[in-house]
């Protein structure tokens, strides 16, 4: 509910556990590129969706490197990503995610590491930057 990158991307939570989450994204004409992909809009989902499962251990996490490779494109219909936990060490987790169109057809693969941060701490860098 927090993030307004997700909300303003269509990105919907559909479930979150412990080590896994599951993400939706209802394609629409704007979360098209200008050549009609869905790349950014595949890497949006796939990077809530991994941050999420690593956020499930309660604590915060920035994107520290990614991959994404893409398999094909769908630029309608619904598509998912669902993202798990590989390894979670004391500073950063490793992230998977298969994003899957209409009939579990693989759209993307990829990883995601996340290196853990100090909420206080990036709380007072936002606002510091907001003045």
């Amino acid at each position: 509910r927090k993030n307004a990158f997700m909300l303003h991307n269509y990105i919907e939570l559909e479930r979150v556990e412990k080590d896994r989450a599951v993400f939706k994204l209802d394609i629409r004409p704007e979360s098209c590129n200008p050549y009609g992909l869905i790349s950014g809009a595949i890497y949006t989902l796939a990077d809530n969706a991994t941050g999420a499962a690593a956020h499930s251990d309660g604590r915060y996490y920035v994107t520290q490197t990614s991959a994404l490779t893409s398999c094909a494109t769908r630029p309608q219909g619904r598509v998912r990503a669902s993202a798990w936990v590989r390894h979670r060490g004391k500073s950063t987790v490793l992230t998977a995610v298969d994003i899957t169109g209409d009939g579990g057809r693989l759209l993307a693969t990829g990883e995601f590491t996340f290196f853990c941060v100090d909420k206080a701490l990036m709380d007072q860098k936002a606002a510091a930057e907001q003045k």
